[in-house]
């Protein structure tokens, strides 16, 4: 089964640098959360959102450090991941992109569940992933529950002091 743990062991023993379609620059977004633990655990994070690539507005931004491209066709550096934070019905032209760009495994996050684009990238015996996040599988792998996705420091579960 593609979504096996095993499976998605290798994957993520193999990869270094990860394409995250649809990465918000606001902290508290699901897209930022996940892409900011998988940094943090030795990835490199490529930002993928034509709202923060530049363009006609000027200069890409920077989110976490790195360029934004509005493409997965405008990084110019190898993919091992893409994993996409899109609606279902806008993921399979992304699809095609990665196919072209030659991206090891392709990744649809929690309730991304393609199946014209996850049969698309496995056709030619490259890896799918659907309906999972990359930070929750990586942390259930490889130990990483304890930074469940409450270190910012804003929510706690210590009760204010009353006075």
């Amino acid at each position: 089964m593609h979504n096996d743990i095993q499976h998605l062991r290798d994957i993520l023993k193999s990869a270094k640098t990860i394409a995250v379609v649809g990465l918000s620059a606001q902290w508290n977004r699901p897209s930022y959360f996940a892409a900011k633990y998988m940094q943090e655990h030795g990835y490199t994070i490529i930002p993928v959102n034509p709202r923060y690539a530049g363009g006609s507005q000027g200069p890409a931004e920077t989110i976490m450090g790195q360029t934004c491209y509005a493409s997965l066709l405008d990084i110019p550096v190898p993919i091992d991941i893409v994993d996409v934070f899109r609606k279902t019905e806008d993921v399979l032209p992304i699809a095609h992109e990665a196919l072209q760009i030659g991206a090891a495994c392709f990744w649809q996050q929690l309730g991304v569940e393609n199946q014209a684009a996850d049969q698309l990238f496995r056709s030619p015996g490259k890896a799918s992933v659907t309906n999972r996040c990359v930070k929750i599988e990586h942390a259930r792998i490889f130990g990483g529950l304890n930074w469940v996705g409450v270190n910012t420091g804003v929510i706690s579960s210590k009760r204010p002091l009353c006075t």
